[in-house]
């Protein structure tokens, strides 16, 4: 550490590896957040010596650990007494469903007609619960002297507590085979005193093999903290990229704009160009197409011919044209005496339509 508060580039690193990493809870710190906070580093230091990985106080943990050892003495007895007396309730159903196919000897049925018994009450037993205690009055009027009553004969129960361990014993070893060849299948084909060996060191193997879990899942929560410290580290990486990849572009871009521009224009023209001449040679292709060699020939007779009748049309038109010119110059008597001219023709017309009227209407 340096002198003072603070601490140098070197040491700000130093401690973000071994303070944020291993004496604290995850935390995304980078060196430059330890440069930019220096009295930050010493207050890391000084956390880190009263806290766990967890956060929790020194003292706390401690607590904590005592309460959870605590917790699985407990659990362990409690997970005694129900493996227990679920052992015993499938002791019973299994008799159910036995002497449904079998008959049973008288034994076997004095033994599971006394635990059923001997079970039965010592349940109610447990409900009504210690009379000094109870406030209200008991379920259905009955006193726990009224259920002891009910309690099967002292021999056969002494019979029947002589024989449960090892019913008892034996149900469990067939659940204990049972465990077996789920964890090991290739077991199920095994003699019964092999089987008995596996199951010996069984709880040894799922010790080692949940060891193995949690080795595993601490294994891969360094990898998470450190995947997320990576990926802190790549990101601000690219922002700088970015950021640099920002200036060139502001700086260079535009220098370069214009050769862009032109080259990008020179591209269009070229592009342009060749479009022009591949519509001229699609036109090409289609009058190629279109006009054979005997369609030109008739269609330049068909010219030749539309020509002449052109040339004399127009020197028709010129004598026309020459004749108009002359009678232009005769003037305004030259129009009267057409005009005369055209009254009398079209009287003469009017009265040559009549006399052919009469003549129809005489005969």
């Amino acid at each position: 550490m340096a002198s003072g508060d603070f601490c140098s580039p070197g040491e700000g690193m130093e401690i973000l590896q071994q303070v944020c990493s291993r004496q604290l809870p995850p935390c995304n710190l980078s060196e430059e957040d330890l440069l930019q906070n220096p009295h930050f580093s010493k207050l890391l230091l000084s956390l880190s010596q009263h806290v766990d990985e967890s956060g929790l106080s020194l003292s706390l943990a401690k607590e904590q650990a005592q309460a959870w050892k605590e917790v699985r003495l407990h659990k362990t007895t409690w997970l005694r007494s129900e493996i227990l007396q679920r052992v015993i309730q499938e002791l019973l159903v299994d008799y159910y469903v036995k002497i449904q196919d079998t008959d049973l000897t008288s034994e076997d049925k004095k033994f599971h007609e006394t635990l059923e018994q001997q079970l039965l009450v010592t349940q109610l037993t447990q409900l009504l619960g210690p009379s000094q205690e109870r406030v209200m009055p008991p379920l259905l009027g009955l006193e726990k002297a009224d259920l002891l009553e009910l309690m099967p004969p002292s021999e056969d129960f002494v019979w029947m507590r002589a024989r449960l361990p090892l019913e008892v014993e034996e149900q469990l070893k067939k659940k204990c085979f049972t465990l077996l060849c789920y964890h090991d299948p290739n077991s199920d084909s095994d003699h019964e005193t092999l089987k008995a060996a596996k199951v010996w060191k069984l709880a040894e193997i799922l010790v080692s093999e949940k060891q193995q879990c949690q080795d595993a899942k601490s294994q891969q929560k360094e990898q998470v903290v450190l995947l997320e410290k990576k990926s802190a580290t790549y990101s601000q990486v690219l922002l700088r990229c970015l950021a640099l990849l920002h200036r060139l572009l502001q700086e260079h871009r535009l220098k370069t704009q214009s050769e862009l521009d032109r080259i990008n224009a020179q591209y269009l023209e070229f592009k342009c160009s060749a479009m022009i001449l591949k519509l001229r040679m699609e036109e090409l292709k289609i009058l190629s197409d279109t006009y054979t060699a005997e369609k030109v020939e008739v269609h330049r007779l068909i010219r030749d011919r539309l020509e002449g009748a052109i040339r004399l049309q127009e020197q028709d038109m010129e004598k026309s044209r020459q004749v108009l010119n002359t009678y232009e110059v005769l003037g305004e008597e030259f129009d009267k005496l057409v005009k005369e001219y055209t009254q009398l023709k079209q009287t003469t017309e009017n009265r040559r339509w009549a006399l052919q009227e009469f003549n129809k209407a005489c005969r």
